[in-house]
């Protein structure tokens, strides 16, 4: 006896009437895409942080070596007043231009790190070095001032005596020295990713729109 019964549904998937079955395959993953751009965006956040972090820490390092490095300027007291042993001195001067090569050689060394470890950069790691580099001359002129000689030169006058030199506290009499080390580590990480850095692809242009060349004579194309 013959099997009169239709299948239910046809070998291509689709409803008797024709139409797709409803309603269509949910993809796996429909977000996939966004939360792998979140994940990177909070990863480089995470790394911009740990960056400034890091540089900023050295700071101390540049203060305790400007503390070391710096001149020191004489001074006498001759029981009324402070004054300078050698009024024509120049190491206020020399002071501000160590911190300035301080910065400068800090600056360097802490883009070539940042870039060796984060070859491929990224915004928050460039924001990172240069806030990191601006707090860390901040932290270094702090250390360097605070463990240098005493601000309080009369009482350092009189401890000391009449006549005896002592040194006068460490200064920056120059400000725009701080902006030595994150301009310094700017440059440098930039001429460094512009040399080293990763590169993107070259586009391959497709031509298929335009169809084939036309054949030798000028013959119009079918």
């Amino acid at each position: 006896m013959p099997n009169d019964a239709a299948p239910s549904t046809p070998p291509n998937g689709d409803t008797p009437g024709g139409a797709s079955a409803w309603p269509p395959p949910t993809p796996a993953y429909p977000y996939a895409k966004g939360e792998e751009s979140a994940y990177d965006t909070a990863a480089e956040v995470r790394q911009g942080a740990v960056v400034l972090l890091a540089v900023a820490i050295a700071g101390n390092v540049l203060g305790l070596l400007w503390l070391w490095l710096a001149p020191r300027i004489p001074l006498v007291s001759d029981g009324r007043s402070v004054l300078l042993t050698e009024s024509e001195a120049e190491h206020a001067v020399g002071a501000d231009g160590v911190f300035i090569l301080l910065g400068l050689a800090f600056g360097a060394v802490s883009a070539l790190a940042v870039f060796l470890f984060h070859r491929r950069g990224g915004v928050a790691v460039v924001v990172g070095l240069a806030l990191g580099g601006v707090l860390g001359s901040v932290l270094g002129w702090g250390t360097g001032t605070l463990l240098g000689p005493t601000h309080d030169v009369v009482a350092r006058a009189r401890e000391v005596g009449e006549g005896v030199t002592f040194d006068a506290p460490l200064e920056l009499q120059a400000y725009g020295s701080l902006l030595a080390w994150p301009v310094a580590a700017m440059v440098v990480h930039l001429a460094l990713t512009a040399l080293f850095g990763p590169r993107d692809p070259e586009p391959e242009w497709d031509m298929s729109p335009y169809g084939p060349p036309p054949p030798p004579g000028g013959a119009p194309r079918d």
